[in-house]
């Protein structure tokens, strides 16, 4: 995981409460970094904002005018190892994790391994390429220990 630049910027003090918190995004956007196929150096930014401000961007990005738990901005490909960046939103992660009966830190944990693989390429907005996405971050989240967050509990 050397070579790589994982800057953590923070505009929401909700997401400086978690103890230790950046210090496990920071490994997880340096694991799936690790693991996605991308070559050479590699750097991006992660935005720990709020729901208003993804909210925002998910308006102005992508049209929809609705807050999201995570967005990803791939880089302009003749920036050099800058991959782009990703925001995550802490009401709406922590609403999720709530929901889902996860931990909040394993539930951002698992946003930031989703958003580095957009950053890489991958998507799950097909069936044939979720297959491939999907597994891979379940893989990654494992190594973090952290469980399949695509599994069913009933």
């Amino acid at each position: 995981m050397s070579g790589q630049g994982i800057i953590f910027l923070v505009d929401d003090p909700k997401w400086k409460t978690a103890r230790g918190l950046r210090t496990r995004l920071k490994r997880a956007a340096g694991e799936a970094l690790a693991r996605s196929g991308l070559k050479g150096k590699s750097s991006l930014t992660v935005l720990l904002s709020n729901d208003a401000k993804l909210r925002a961007l998910n308006r102005d990005f992508r049209g929809k005018d609705k807050a999201t738990n995570v967005l990803s901005f791939p880089a302009a490909a003749n920036e050099e190892g800058y991959r782009g960046d990703i925001a995550i939103a802490y009401g709406v992660t922590a609403r999720e994790a709530k929901e889902a009966g996860k931990s909040f830190a394993d539930h951002a944990t698992h946003l930031v391994v989703h958003g580095v693989l957009h950053l890489a390429g991958y998507d799950h907005e097909r069936p044939r390429d979720a297959k491939i996405m999907e597994p891979l971050e379940v893989k990654i989240l494992a190594t973090l220990g952290i469980a399949d967050p695509y599994r069913i509990v009933s």
